[in-house]
């Protein structure tokens, strides 16, 4: 059976009835009763392989299939994370061990004859990106799950050489195709980008220009040169590939107050989408200082390289628009088709060199040319440090569906906190990028966890971590600190007989009234009650304090 991703209309419930009427596993297809749970390791070694086989079988993607028997193919029903929340958190899970964070397209869930059937939708391996769980790719040897063997693994990585789109030529294309204006904008950039040229380009032709900027192949139009530089009416050259990019404003609900479509020539509508954000300038007072500080929200060198990068790494094979979201909540997300070739941001930060591959290779080398892009290691790089330096955020890449989301946020959310750190010169830029994952309280790895705390950098319980006393001491902010850390468990015990002391009894909300704004901010409400009542039965069990249950008050023994 075949299924590709575009023509596929039928249900999840007719596609697992498909599947079963077949009656066994392939190597795209795998069973599980899975009747009460199921091994997350296993599972993540499952998505490997079937991920793996569905590219090295020419599948839009790959089916597990929980509730159902491998041997015949009989539907028994599954009772694996019953609750929606818990059951899509199985994406994060295993798309936080895979390549690229690669993760389930899709989690259907499905009610059939009266039992619950769980259909986990796996995209295909893209092309040239064997995927990977925990560092270990996985294959099927027939319904057995196996390692990737040396030919399927070089099978895969070598796609990348012979799937650049953007070198295509399109032998019907003509000069008279490309907008003059563009031109001259690309004219400029490459004299920017090489300045020890500058007299020369002057006296080139058109012809000779896009030649040299690797723009054209021996005086053919390529698919790059329409990309960038076409008339709006030379698209039809690029079809079916879909060349777009998308403006949109929405309000602090996320409701779609704007919108805006820009076409070719891309070159020029960089330009176009850069003045349609709005300009609005943000001012914070830095500490220590009498005068505000004022910038712009976004730096325009940001914006461009996200949206450059967005041109340059597009799947545009995929047919999907590239997306820009100006949320009016101050922040704005950039959007591209296809997988994020390096795996991560930060594997590119540490690996500190640019890309050896790159899935539009030619037209890389032309933004390149053009002075549109750097090369992607310092341009993302270069990003994370213009944010690091304004106080801001750090840029949050989000690498699921096969699709880059990069998030860009226009304010401070903690001046004492980002602040300070920022200025520490101790601090790396992967300390930094760490240390701003615990300010927006994302999902750090055991690994991770692990550095902090090594470098006494957090401190708390997972998953109410917290920045350590040294950081503290050294941002000025040993108040904030104790304020986040809290009292501990003996003076929270102190405060409650000292209570008793004075008052002779007290009611569980008294002692919650007095006791809650003291304890950790890092706990939500649920946390710190707990914390009361722990407090309370634990000084009962050592014959200090004992309730009363008909008046439900405490007293001292």
């Amino acid at each position: 059976m075949t299924f590709h991703p575009s023509s596929d209309t039928r249900s999840p419930a007719e596609i697992i009835a498909a599947l079963c009427a077949h009656g066994h596993e392939n190597e795209v297809v795998e069973f599980k009763e899975a009747k009460t749970s199921y091994d997350t390791e296993k599972l993540g070694k499952y998505f490997s392989a079937l991920s793996n086989e569905a590219n090295l079988q020419e599948q839009g993607r790959a089916w597990l299939v929980f509730g159902v028997k491998d041997k015949g193919a009989e539907i028994i029903g599954s009772q694996y994370r019953r609750e929606t929340a818990h059951l899509m958190k199985i994406k994060e899970e295993i798309g936080n061990h895979t390549t690229g964070n690669l993760t389930f397209t899709r989690i259907h869930e499905v009610w059939m004859d009266g039992k619950r059937v769980l259909l986990f939708e796996i995209p295909a391996a893209p092309q040239g990106i064997p995927i990977a769980w925990k560092r270990h790719y996985y294959a099927r040897d027939n319904e057995a799950l196996v390692g990737l063997n040396l030919i399927e693994l070089e099978t895969i990585r070598s796609q990348r050489s012979t799937s650049d789109w953007s070198v295509g030529v399109c032998p019907e294309a003509s000069l008279e195709d490309l907008d003059s204006t563009a031109i001259a904008k690309a004219r400029d950039e490459y004299g920017i980008k090489n300045p020890n040229q500058s007299d020369a380009i002057s006296e080139w032709d058109d012809a000779t220009f896009l030649n040299k900027a690797k723009l054209t192949i021996n005086g053919q139009i390529t698919r790059t040169a329409l990309l960038l530089l076409g008339k709006p009416e030379s698209e039809h050259y690029l079809s079916p590939a879909v060349f777009r990019m998308t403006w949109l404003l929405k309000d602090k609900d996320g409701i779609e107050k704007d919108y805006q479509h820009y076409g070719l020539p891309l070159i020029l509508s960089v330009d176009q989408i850069l003045a349609k954000i709005r300009r609005i300038r943000y001012r914070y007072m830095l500490p220590g200082t009498m005068f505000p500080e004022e910038v712009e929200q976004y730096d325009s060198y940001l914006i461009r390289e996200a949206l450059h990068n967005a041109i340059a790494h597009q799947d545009y094979t995929l047919g999907g628009r590239i997306i820009l979201i100006e949320n009016e909540d101050d922040s704005l997300i950039f959007v591209n088709e296809g997988s994020f070739l390096p795996g991560s941001a930060e594997a590119v930060i540490e690996a500190d060199a640019p890309s050896t591959s790159y899935r539009n290779q030619f037209l890389v080398a032309a933004m390149v040319n053009l002075n549109l892009i750097d090369t992607i290691g310092s341009g993302i790089k270069k990003m994370f440090r213009l944010q690091r330096e304004r106080f801001f955020p750090l840029p949050e890449y989000n690498l699921e569906g096969g699709k880059v989301s990069v998030t860009i946020q226009g304010k401070v959310l903690d001046l004492g906190y980002a602040t300070k750190l920022a200025q520490m010169p101790d601090l790396g830029l992967r300390d930094i990028i760490l240390l701003d994952k615990i300010q927006k309280r994302k999902f750090l790895t055991a690994t991770e966890i692990q550095y902090l705390k090594r470098a006494k950098l957090i401190e708390g319980r997972k998953p109410n971590f917290h920045i350590s006393a040294d950081v503290a001491s050294q941002t000025a902010q040993k108040v904030d600190y104790m304020r986040q850390r809290g009292i501990d468990n003996d003076y929270c015990r102190k405060m409650i007989l000292d209570s008793l002391e004075s008052f002779k009894s007290m009611s569980r909300s008294q002692f919650e009234e007095i006791l809650s704004g003291k304890l950790s901010e890092t706990l939500n409400e649920k946390q710190k009650s707990d914390k009361i009542r722990n407090a309370l039965q634990a000084l009962r069990r050592e014959g200090k304090i004992r309730y009363l249950e008909n008046a439900q008050l405490w007293e001292l023994n």
